[in-house]
């Protein structure tokens, strides 16, 4: 073999070799942003400070543009001379200021109140990720820079801007027309139904999102997997700050398991707190080979869950109004019948639902990953269990109770009445020791949608038309 030929030949396998360590470092490097970018995502959703400055970046872009339209127009729109029309940037400039400090300062009492009525968990997951209020402030700032500029520029211009004077008086207007309409929509966006709403939908969303199949049960449970597994290969500990798990990304843990033929089991689920060099992920098999930064690259961690992929968060948050409202200090059961509402609301949505099993596979039908997910009685449990400990003894409690319980027993799967039935039971012996009387007895054991309103006949039916 000629040198020339050799030199050729080592070329080429350098390139190559070259070529499929960048592959590799490009593949790593995408998928290490991947928790940085959730954890972003997820922080300017709550974030209220994002759309000021989107509206101040636009009027500073659209500004230039709109001052050549207008000499280019030459409008005769307004008979306002130079005078009037910077009494008019002044008043806007004072309206948009004034209305800008009447919202924060209203926004932070009203967190205040509404966290301490109800809970503080969703001053992240409702107030703040409001689109009304975010797009409102934007607004504000958005015509208070309109009008400074315009302000600024009055004096130095030849002919009065028409163009920007029609602007800044529509922008105004606007202004008023929104601070209006925010005064009514905050005040109804604070009303418990209002809230528990809010979650209830969030909920939802994030019950259809994680659990995409409709009906039946997935029986994939771990157990046999790890006694066939045996011990892991190699243990990953979490390298960051402690913190709470927000999401993890399934398709890449599987992508790199099925890679490396071998199987990662992700310890925690998502919600569990993790502290930090606490075991993260357990590897088996070829797994063992992973890069350990990417498998940490797949889960993100934050101050506090979210509901995206956590929906036993949203219950946590409907449990907890119940649980402030039958407290001692406030005393609201209707607030906890409304918080029952959505719970049942979000119980009937859960339980359609195919629950995912504790393993997912590849496309293949290899099993990659184990992890470990909330069953059907971990969600019965906390939906039931502490508002029956705390408000078994009201009346209206326990027969909201009861309505749901028997709603759900009748209109879902007969997989799903076993907790249910269990769930029913203990309500029974708890009346039993609540109430002295066989009357009340009797009534907190009829069940009603409404808490205490309804019919006292146990078996209501609608009257023919």
């Amino acid at each position: 073999m000629s040198a020339s030929l050799l030199r050729r030949t080592w070329k080429r396998v350098v390139v190559r070799s070259a070529l499929r360590r960048r592959r590799v470092r490009r593949y790593v490097h995408s998928k290490l942003a991947w928790n940085r970018l959730y954890r972003a995502t997820s922080y300017l959703k709550s974030a209220l400070w994002t759309a000021p400055l989107v509206a101040i970046l636009l009027v500073l872009v659209a500004a230039p543009f709109v001052r050549r339209l207008d000499a280019w127009l030459d409008w005769k729109i307004v008979a306002i001379g130079e005078s009037g029309l910077a009494a008019m940037y002044q008043t806007v400039i004072t309206l948009t200021l004034s209305f800008l400090v009447f919202t924060f300062g209203s926004l932070l009492v009203a967190i205040q109140v509404a966290s301490g009525q109800l809970t503080p968990r969703i001053i992240a997951t409702t107030l703040l990720r409001n689109n009304v209020v975010r797009f409102s402030v934007g607004l504000f700032v958005f015509t208070l820079m309109v009008a400074v500029i315009a302000l600024n520029r009055s004096g130095t211009e030849t002919a009065a801007p028409q163009l920007v004077a029609l602007i800044t008086a529509t922008l105004g207007v606007a202004c008023i027309a929104n601070f209006l309409f925010l005064i009514d929509y905050a005040a109804r966006l604070l009303r418990p139904v209002s809230v528990v709403a809010s979650v209830g939908n969030d909920g939802a969303e994030a019950i259809r999102s994680v659990y995409p199949a409709r009906s039946g049960d997935l029986v994939a449970v771990a157990a046999p997997l790890r006694a066939q597994l045996g011990a892991p290969t190699r243990t990953i500990a979490h390298a960051g700050a402690s913190g709470t798990v927000l999401a993890v990304d399934l398709a890449t843990i599987v992508a790199l398991a099925r890679r490396h033929a071998g199987v990662v089991e992700l310890l925690p689920q998502v919600g569990d707190f993790v502290a930090t060099d606490e075991p993260l992920f357990a590897l088996y098999g070829g797994a063992a080979r992973i890069d350990e930064r990417a498998l940490r690259a797949t889960v993100a961690f934050g101050a506090e869950r979210t509901i995206e992929q956590d929906p036993m968060f949203a219950f946590r948050i409907l449990v907890d109004i119940a649980l402030k409202a039958l407290s001692p200090a406030i005393n609201d059961p209707t607030t906890a019948v409304i918080a029952i509402d959505q719970v049942h609301r979000l119980m009937r949505v859960l339980g359609k639902r195919q629950l995912r099993g504790e393993i997912a596979c590849d496309d293949t039908g290899e099993p990659r990953m184990i992890f470990r997910t909330p069953n059907w009685e971990d969600y019965v449990h906390l939906a039931c269990h502490e508002i029956r400990m705390c408000g078994a003894d009201n009346v209206q409690i326990a027969r909201r109770l009861r309505a749901m319980l028997e709603n759900l027993q009748a209109s879902l799967p007969a997989t799903r009445g076993a907790s249910l039935a269990v769930e029913l039971s203990l309500l029974d012996r708890a009346i039993d020791t609540s109430y002295a009387y066989p009357e009340d007895r009797a009534l907190a054991r009829i069940p009603d949608s409404q808490g205490l309103g309804g019919s006292l006949r146990p078996n209501r039916t609608r009257a023919a038309p």
